[in-house]
């Protein structure tokens, strides 16, 4: 098996005559927590929406799990968990229904239901109605819902969308458990690059429809240093964040 769950090959698109996507090349390592970084706009989900299959483009090929999804899409849908921005939900249901009504959809195992709550942290508030779940809860319930049938990829399109500070510290500390204890290739969008640093090992950087970097995090910050002469401290790292990066990358391409 290749050593990359998904890959690309100049991905294009448009929407009638405006570009939004130009020759994105992307390798995803099997295991990682690879960030898809970018603004509003720059082409996040419409990434993503190709990668699953929900819209199409022309003779570029993009591959996961190394077969090629135009040709696939069904086989390789059954290995995946995805959850787009927020959540579709039945408020007036139980959390614990909702995954019941996914399941079958997804026609997963009975004890699917149980393993995602707790993989979740959402066992306690199973029998509670949605409608009374705070905007945290309903976003680890779309997670336990992208987990149903134990996917091999998660692809998650900012899911921190609209959560506090404890909200966003869960849904990562969540992300960094799926990936180092249940073996998860999670590949995550977000514009929030203070978080996205605490947790991804890879990285692309996407702005304007165009791939500005990618890579692991480590040759990101070193590729940098080089750019801009940079002394690392006693850890090896200098004091940019990846902020400092992203920021420096996206005025440069204006």
């Amino acid at each position: 098996m290749s050593a990359y769950i998904i890959q690309t090959d100049r991905l294009a698109y448009a929407y009638g005559e405006r570009q939004v996507l130009q020759n994105i090349s992307l390798q995803v390592p099997a295991g990682s927590i690879f960030g898809f970084l970018g603004p509003n706009g720059s082409g996040k989900t419409t990434t993503i929406r190709l990668l699953l299959g929900l819209i199409q483009t022309g003779k570029q090929r993009i591959t996961l799990f190394g077969q090629d999804i135009n040709g696939n899409r069904l086989s390789i849908l059954r290995r995946v968990g995805a959850l787009i921005e927020i959540p579709t939900l039945y408020p007036h249901l139980t959390g614990q229904q909702n995954l019941e009504i996914a399941r079958l959809a997804r026609n997963a195992d009975r004890d699917q239901v149980g393993k995602v709550l707790r993989m979740v942290g959402l066992t306690d508030d199973a029998s509670l109605k949605v409608k009374g779940y705070s905007l945290g809860m309903r976003q680890r319930l779309g997670i336990a819902l992208a987990l149903l049938g134990d996917p091999d990829l998660l692809i998650l399109d900012e899911p921190t969308n609209g959560l506090d500070p404890a909200g966003i510290r869960e849904i990562r500390s969540l992300l960094i458990e799926l990936s180092q204890e249940h073996g998860k290739t999670i590949f995550v969008s977000s514009h929030l690059l203070s978080e996205m640093e605490k947790m991804v090992t890879d990285v692309a950087i996407i702005h304007n429809g165009h791939l500005l970097f990618q890579g692991p995090i480590g040759g990101l910050y070193q590729a940098y240093q080089l750019r801009i002469g940079a002394v690392p401290n006693l850890h090896g790292h200098s004091a940019v964040t990846l902020e400092d990066i992203f920021l420096n990358l996206t005025n440069a391409s204006i």
